[in-house]
């Protein structure tokens, strides 16, 4: 119980850190943190809560990545739903309470986007279906392949949160300006159900595209790091 409970405050942490960022601070006059912020406060959300939390839980905060780990081996698979239960709670209180603190700003409106993730119109740079598509699959793929990687029993001990979080930051740099970034269904999940209409509509995808990433990516791993020639 007390791994979900855990996977539950992980979650709100990234989603709060996270999504916070971009709709509290991105934009702000002069000292906003664009993009770049944004893409280093999401990592460093997972970066944080692995050193916390990742010996009780293993730190998943992600159902993409519960899911690619137990594809992979890593994971039982007795334990997938409550994770998944957990994160995606612990999204939707982190999304409730920058709900919370953003409505307290004279003119907010939450239908503008709320840090939540979209294609076609709701792009931020007006990318397609299919693009958004393809940036989650092999964002969340190379996701998943770093956490394999970095958390092996042959890798520098210790080093994982680091490598797992600049991992995260980097899939951001380079995939905000296209879907504004998921690679996790709870954190588009605990945004978008406030913004509610497109951004529940698109929401199909930011399960879908992570967890096909996610499987792929612990498949890639296990295939690269095998003793088999």
């Amino acid at each position: 119980m007390k791994s979900y409970v855990a996977e539950t405050f992980g979650t709100f942490w990234l989603v709060l850190g996270g999504c916070g960022s971009a709709v509290l601070a991105a934009g702000f006059p002069e000292v906003g943190i664009g993009l770049l912020g944004v893409s280093l406060a999401f990592g460093l959300t997972v970066l944080t809560m692995a050193y916390a939390i990742g010996h009780i839980s293993g730190c998943h905060l992600n159902p993409a990545v519960s899911i690619g780990l137990w594809a992979g081996g890593r994971f039982p698979v007795e334990k997938l739903l409550p994770y998944i239960i957990a994160q995606v709670i612990g999204g939707l209180l982190g999304g409730g309470v920058l709900y919370a603190i953003a409505v307290g700003q004279v003119g907010f409106d939450v239908t503008a986007g709320f840090a939540s993730n979209g294609y076609g119109v709701n792009s931020p740079g007006g990318y397609t279906m299919i693009a958004a598509l393809i940036t989650e699959v092999v964002m969340t793929m190379m996701f998943l392949i770093v956490i394999m990687g970095a958390t092996d029993k042959k890798a520098p001990a210790g080093m994982a949160p680091i490598a797992i979080g600049l991992c995260l930051t980097l899939i951001h740099l380079i995939s905000i300006p296209v879907t504004n970034t998921s690679v996790n269904p709870a954190r588009s999940t605990g945004v978008a159900l406030f913004a509610g209409d497109w951004a529940i509509s698109q929401l199909w995808l930011f399960w879908l595209a992570p967890i096909i990433g996610a499987i792929l990516g612990a498949v890639i791993y296990n295939y690269i790091s095998s003793d088999d020639n």
